[in-house]
């Protein structure tokens, strides 16, 4: 990461819950100087209070990005104090859910170069996938300081327009807790056929995160990888028959949680 204008120019967090925790432990890993960094959050963790970063501080004069991590419903209260770096050379780059980049302009000025970015959990394990949008005022050479900022916690992907992260929403960022669900799914249905709790939980965590390490590594793709392990009439065909059915397997059901969710990110941000 090219840290010489954040580090000159210093980087502002709004709000350091857990996402803005990993994402700032990965960036003093990357090797931005803890005294680059100020942070306003009015809860601190113990971890967050002993970085060494600017905690509640005086803010820098003209900070390369600010970074609003804090939760929708704190946005109204939060923003106006960072009124004063609208319409200039600050990034404002945004990971809360369902706040729409007009929104931003509507409180910071029409100006400003604003991104808006879609983190999910696994960041907090350097795992995460992050899409990002930006303004027509942000520069290239402030996406790509976002993309490098946010690549520390995992990998970033480019959207064509601002519509498409409703779908990203109900896919990569409320997706963790779909595969969550399914661990316990194939846990329980573990234990319906004989094992104990704890080894069928075991097993179904393993499987889950081994096949998805599968996946991500492979040149194969997912459909030819399952494929692979499916032998004529054999075990994996059997139970697949059942995950398949497209009357009632998991093709429909997944499209219906991606739609319900991408639908429900829709109504939140029209208010």
């Amino acid at each position: 990461m090219n840290m010489t204008e954040l580090a000159n120019r210093g980087l502002v967090l709004l709000g350091c819950g857990k996402m803005g925790s990993a994402m700032l432990e990965g960036w003093l890993k990357g090797g931005l100087p803890a005294g680059s960094v100020w942070v306003n959050d009015p809860n601190p963790s113990d971890w967050l209070t002993a970085q060494g970063v600017n905690l509640n501080a005086t803010l820098p004069e003209n900070p390369a990005i600010v970074l609003i991590a804090v939760k929708p419903q704190m946005m109204q209260d939060a923003l106006p104090t960072l009124k004063s770096y609208g319409n200039g050379s600050t990034l404002f780059l945004s990971v809360a859910a369902g706040i729409g980049i007009a929104t931003y302009a509507s409180l910071l000025g029409d100006r400003t170069p604003i991104i808006r970015a879609m983190p999910n959990t696994p960041a907090a394990v350097g795992r995460g996938i992050t899409a990002l949008i930006a303004n027509s005022i942000a520069s290239e050479a402030q996406m790509a300081m976002a993309e490098d900022l946010l690549q520390a916690v995992g990998q970033t992907v480019r959207l064509e327009k601002e519509a498409q992260m409703d779908a990203v929403t109900g896919v990569s960022g409320s997706g963790p807790a779909y595969v969550f669900h399914m661990i316990e799914c194939l846990a329980a249905a573990g234990e319906a056929q004989g094992l104990a709790p704890d080894l069928a939980m075991t097993l179904a965590k393993a499987t889950v995160a081994g096949a998805g390490a599968l996946a991500e590594a492979a040149d194969e793709t997912p459909a030819q990888l399952r494929k692979n392990v499916t032998s004529p009439n054999g075990t994996t065909q059997a139970g697949l028959e059942v995950l398949m059915d497209t009357a009632k397997g998991l093709p429909l059901l997944m499209k219906d949680t991606v739609a319900a969710a991408a639908d429900r990110s829709r109504a939140l941000a029209n208010g």
